[in-house]
Order: C-alpha cells, then sequence, then structure tokens
C-alpha cells in the first residue's frame, strides 16, 4: 500500500557515500549546482539517472536567477522519475540582473508555482514517500532558514556575532540580496518557517521514518570544518538540533557548505551532497557533480 504524507553525543565518524553498482531504483541527491558558471552548466547537462526509477533531491542553490532555475529543473525532471526541491539561499536572492525583481517571501512563492508546473515537488507540497530500497519512507523537503544562532565563541548576541564575523572579513552576501519581505528580518523569516515546517513534520505518521532535505545542515557539527568559522553565523539553527532525532530521520541531506561529506552525528546520517564553484571541485577527485546516493546507508557510510 503506498503512502503520501499531506498537510501540512556521539563521535563524528566521516566519510562519503557509496555509489556501488547496484542495480534498480536510487534515492540520490545533489545541491549547490550554481549554474551561473559555464562549467556547472554543462556538469549538469550530463546528469542522468542510472535507472528509470531513480529519485533526485535536488537542495537547494541551483542558481539565482529564476530562469536558470526553472531551465535546470524542467531538465531533471525530464530525466528523473522524481525530483524533489528545496530553495537555497542563492534563489531566495533578488540579485540586480535578474528580470524577476519579487523578494521575500513572494520569490519563495513563485520559485514554487515553477516547481508545480514541472511536477517537481517542493516543501509545500505533500511529502513523498520511497518505497525503493529501505522504504517505505517519507521524503521531507524543508525550507528553513537561519538565525545567526551558530555563533562564534564569545558573541552573546547576533549583534556581537555579526561584529565578530565583520572584523574578521567575513559577510554573507546574504546580507545585501537576501531579503526576508514581508517579514522584518531575515531570523523572524527562519522562526515563521520554523512553526510551519515544525507542524507539517509532526503530522507525518509515527510508523514511517523520514529523509529530511534542507539547503542549510539541521544540526551545527558539519559545520566545524569550515575554514573560516564566523560563516557558520549564515548556516542553520539551532532550533532544529533534534529534529533528526524527534522526527526519525534514517537520512539527513544537504548542501551549502561546499564541503561534500557524511557526518553521522547521533547515530543518523548527514550528507552534504554539494557541487560547488568551479574553483572548489576542480580540487576535488571523483566526478564533479555526480548524484550522491544517500539511503539506505549503514554506519559505515557505504549503501545497504
Amino acid at each position: 500500500m503506498g503512502y503520501e504524507i499531506r498537510g501540512g553525543p556521539a563521535a563524528t565518524e566521516e566519510s562519503r557515500a557509496g555509489n556501488g553498482a547496484r542495480s534498480g531504483p536510487r534515492l540520490v541527491a545533489v545541491s549547490d549546482l550554481h549554474v551561473r558558471y559555464t562549467e556547472n552548466r554543462d556538469i549538469v547537462e550530463g546528469l542522468h539517472p542510472e535507472s528509470d526509477e531513480d529519485w533526485l533531491l535536488v537542495a537547494g542553490d541551483v542558481g539565482e536567477y529564476v530562469a536558470d532555475v526553472r531551465r535546470t529543473l524542467q531538465l531533471l525532471a525530464g530525466r528523473f522519475a522524481k525530483v524533489v526541491w528545496t530553495p537555497g539561499n542563492h534563489e531566495l536572492w533578488t540579485p540586480p540582473g535578474d528580470p524577476v525583481q519579487l523578494r521575500g517571501e513572494q520569490r519563495y512563492e513563485h520559485l514554487v508555482r515553477i516547481c508545480r508546473e514541472l511536477g517537481v515537488v517542493t516543501p509545500e507540497d505533500p511529502f513523498p514517500v520511497w518505497e525503493g530500497p529501505g522504504g517505505p519512507v517519507a521524503i521531507a523537503p524543508l525550507f528553513v532558514l537561519y538565525d545567526y544562532s551558530f555563533r562564534p565563541a564569545g558573541a552573546r548576541s547576533k549583534e556581537e556575532a555579526l561584529a565578530i564575523a565583520e572584523q574578521a572579513g567575513v559577510v554573507c552576501t546574504d546580507e545585501f540580496l537576501l531579503h526576508p519581505d514581508p517579514h522584518p528580518s531575515r531570523d523572524a523569516w527562519c522562526r515563521a518557517r520554523l512553526r510551519i515546517t515544525e507542524a507539517r513534520l509532526s503530522e507525518v505518521p509515527p510508523e514511517l521514518p523520514t529523509v529530511l532535505v534542507n539547503h542549510f545542515p539541521l544540526v551545527r557539527e558539519p559545520t566545524r570544518v569550515l575554514w573560516y568559522p564566523e560563516f557558520a553565523l549564515w548556516c542553520g539553527t539551532e532550533a532544529t538540533a533534534d529534529w533528526p532525532r524527534r522526527f526519525r530521520a534514517s537520512a539527513v541531506v544537504h548542501g551549502h557548505l561546499h564541503i561534500p561529506r557524511l557526518v553521522w552525528w547521533e547515530g543518523v546520517p548527514h550528507q552534504e551532497v554539494s557541487l560547488g564553484y568551479p574553483r572548489e571541485w576542480r580540487r576535488r577527485s571523483g566526478t564533479p557533480g555526480r548524484p550522491v546516493e544517500v539511503f539506505p546507508l549503514v554506519p559505515n557510510g557505504a549503501c545497504a
């Protein structure tokens, strides 16, 4: 019987998920495609499923321009059996050169409408249920921002944290291009999204585990390796730290950090699946942009 969901300290162990030759349907993920770069667009053009039944999770930062997001998701939706998308901070920017000058919630709602035209699942849609290997499991795309609670040592407030980051020369472009309209601030928008998202996750039947997909990490641990630790301010919220346990996550998928790796935290695999900028992926071994199989996993980091 099929499901569809409607309504709304352990040590860290790191390794990359396996991408073995197992046949059959696969649940794979990618993020931070940043298709404004020609090299990245070429990589996206080469993305194909290994099975006609593969699902693709896209964990945000497809691009900054609405037309680029539409074109990319349309391409992927035509190749994969199902595409699930959640926005990154770059999709929420309002760049001066984009013909679509919507801001804040209006921009997000516009992107949701585009996804629905393309048959792409968004955080506003019923959570689909993966019934392939390891299933059934509810696939929950989340739209949760950040609230400046991943603060550097010594900072007792958002203002102190921002001052420390600025002194270190670290200021996220979100401060200039990600507008929270109609909310008074990005952290206020984050609080609103936390309420909405928590309510939706609470409606998932208790017998179903979940795969939680968010652009930003849901726990702070993956940010500990940032070259510029002050950037963690723009990387999530402490309010989601218990969500993987509360909502029975079999896996958490995220991007944003541009440091692809697998971190096991409190028994749950947190998989960062970003492509990133060309200057970043050129330094890595392996095939850039290859979707990562994210479920099911076993504690050694391999696919079951």
